[in-house]
């Protein structure tokens, strides 16, 4: 999904409009075992409670594509023939109104906060940490509407009729007790400890909206954390292998590039390669129709070109990414760039300057040592009082 239709379906979730069908629940203890279920009416909701339950479907479809938010393919025979998409399928053609269905969901969300509890019993923190789950999933019926060439909608105008599902899986943490006003006494009294749901910590959408219908092929999967993308919730819920974690294709990435070009990954080619990714990360982003860039071994071994390194390490280079990720294999290119964010780190020093005047440093040798050196351009500050130079 790009820019456009993400924004599209999250303006679906205004708590003015009352959108969805119906919203269920699961509550779960720390151990996964089931303390309630429920099901509600969005339209007996009042104001405030559905403002909280779209803030926290809102939230599933936010994040940076290709770290929080990541597409989940569904191959051909999992949709001719897979459990997994047979389910999430029936969760959708019933408007979550299939007992067996969200019977069957819910014991996978069960399983995996088993899966958290066992893992979270090995550390240190295991009773701040012990936290239950409230496991949330709504279901909407989008009349779509024509995109006229002005790019407006036309809601007179509809082309199909989209249903899909959002699932939100929300930590539930214990709030502590404190004082709280009464305003009809005027006075603070005691309140109890009690339980509060947060943000999600993973969710999804089934299936994705595109070319302004349903890509039953495609989930669009939310992780709060790039660095954990919860494999087991993956692998109960959509039968597939997780991807590898956007921390992780960084720093892979990074070897790769270290490993093949030597003595070439100097800063000049570092610094290059950070602006030509980033200015085509910006580029993409323009464009509200395009998502999110990807590049593959060729691509990085074309931006490679550019910054001048030499033809055999380009070869060597992409020689190494296609054993790490795949010879097709493309990677979303905010795992390769943080494009505004440049930081030059040393044993004892650490030097953070904005992308677009990274070219205020470079390297230089002074008598037959290396240093990195920093052009002075106006006013220089130290712990916040400026200095003469």
């Amino acid at each position: 999904m790009n820019q456009r239709d993400i924004a599209e379906i999250r303006r679906r979730m205004n708590p003015e409009k009352k959108n969805p069908t119906v919203i269920r629940g699961c509550y779960l203890d720390a151990e996964g075992k089931v303390i309630s279920t429920c099901e509600m009416d969005v339209n007996r909701m009042t104001t405030e409670e559905n403002e909280k339950y779209m803030a926290i479907f809102k939230k599933v479809l936010s994040g940076t594509a290709g770290q929080n938010l990541l597409n989940v393919d569904f191959a051909p025979e999992q949709v001719q023939e897979g459990g997994e998409h047979r389910l999430l399928s029936a969760l959708r053609e019933t408007a979550l109104r299939d007992e067996d269905a969200v019977e069957t969901f819910w014991l996978r969300a069960m399983a995996w906060v088993q899966s958290e509890h066992e893992r979270l019993a090995q550390s240190v923190d295991a009773q701040q940490n012990a936290d239950r789950y409230l496991v949330l999933m709504m279901h909407d019926g989008y009349d779509v509407p024509v995109r006229g060439g002005d790019d407006e909608l036309d809601h007179d105008r509809g082309t199909d009729m989209f249903s899909y599902i959002v699932c939100a899986v929300c930590p539930v943490k214990q709030a502590k007790s404190a004082l709280r006003y009464v305003p009809s006494e005027s006075e603070f009294h005691a309140r109890e400890s009690d339980w509060v749901a947060g943000a999600p910590e993973l969710g999804f959408m089934f299936p994705a909206f595109e070319e302004r219908s349903a890509n039953i092929h495609r989930a669009v999967y939310y992780t709060r954390s790039a660095s954990d993308l919860h494999e087991v919730f993956l692998q109960s819920v959509f039968g597939t292998q997780p991807p590898m974690a956007a921390p992780e294709q960084k720093e892979t990435l990074q070897a790769i590039l270290q490993e093949s070009l030597k003595e070439e990954c100097n800063l000049d080619v570092v610094q290059t390669m950070h602006e030509t990714v980033s200015a085509m990360i910006e580029e993409q982003k323009a464009d509200k129709y395009a998502e999110a860039l990807t590049l593959t071994g060729r691509d990085v071994k074309n931006v490679l070109e550019t910054c001048g390194v030499s033809p055999e390490k380009q070869e060597a280079f992409e020689e190494k990414y296609a054993e790490a990720f795949g010879e097709q294999a493309a990677i979303p290119a905010v795992n390769m760039v943080t494009p505004k964010q440049f930081r030059i780190d040393m044993p004892n020093v650490s030097i953070k300057v904005s992308p677009e005047h990274s070219d205020l440093v470079e390297t230089r040798m002074i008598d037959g040592r290396y240093y990195i050196v920093i052009l002075a351009d106006g006013d220089v500050e130290v712990n916040g009082m400026k200095i003469s130079y």
